[in-house]
């Protein structure tokens, strides 16, 4: 089994609007091994999300490779895509997007349960997670009863919670005041780490990005 869980290889990607295009990405090549940290830097519009989207297999590049864990992404049907994607990937975004009608709780079981895992393991890995990221005691509490920082938390599990290869965090603590982002970051960290997964995670804050274990920039639609 390779080291490595995500390449990106000579990854091309421009956006066409009428006779004018704009190339966001121009042989971005990357690779993040398995219990990797590595923050992707770069200003607003540059394409960090647009490369989140591809790693991630949200999108198709219009050329070069996107591996998975030793796997072309580009030579797969669409229902094995969105398989890689359910279970291998994990989504973290800026706004959290929970389920506002369910509990903490049932926000992490219910990915687990339509990846086919029973309501029972579901709910303990769920508990599993939340004590990890001392939210235990509000298992039971909706989204409308959770702070900006417990609500971010309970979306860092959700994506954590099919115990996926890959993490993909795209400005995840960025809607967070400073001292609560610290408090959410160092436990991303932990949990990342001692599962063993590789995370890219897209920051523009200077301080967190030099907590990662690398960082990569993107500048002129390649990775340096």
């Amino acid at each position: 089994m390779s080291d490595i869980l995500l390449r990106l290889e000579a990854i091309q990607r421009t956006y066409r609007t009428g006779v004018e295009a704009l190339t966001v990405l121009d042989g971005a090549e990357l690779s993040v091994r398995r219990g990797e940290i590595v923050a992707l830097v770069a200003p607003s519009g540059a394409g960090k999300s647009t490369l989140l989207h591809l790693a991630g297999l949200l999108e198709k590049p219009d050329g070069g490779r996107v591996l998975i864990d030793g796997t072309d992404a580009g030579a797969l049907s669409d229902d094995a895509r969105t398989a890689i994607r359910l279970r291998k990937i994990g989504f973290v975004y800026q706004f959290h997007h929970l389920l506002p009608e369910f509990t903490a709780l049932e926000n992490i079981s219910i990915p687990q349960m339509i990846a086919g895992v029973p309501q029972a393991e579901a709910n303990r890995r769920s508990m599993e997670l939340l004590e990890k990221f001392g939210l235990a005691a509000r298992a039971e509490h909706p989204p409308g009863k959770l702070s900006g920082g417990e609500k971010q938390r309970v979306a860092i599990a959700r994506a954590l919670a099919n115990r996926p290869a890959l993490l993909l965090a795209d400005e995840p603590t960025g809607n967070l005041d400073v001292a609560t982002s610290n408090i959410v970051f160092q436990e991303l960290l932990h949990v990342v780490r001692s599962e063993n997964v590789a995370a890219l995670i897209a920051t523009h804050n200077p301080d967190l990005a030099a907590r990662m274990d690398r960082q990569v920039v993107l500048r002129d639609g390649q990775l340096v």
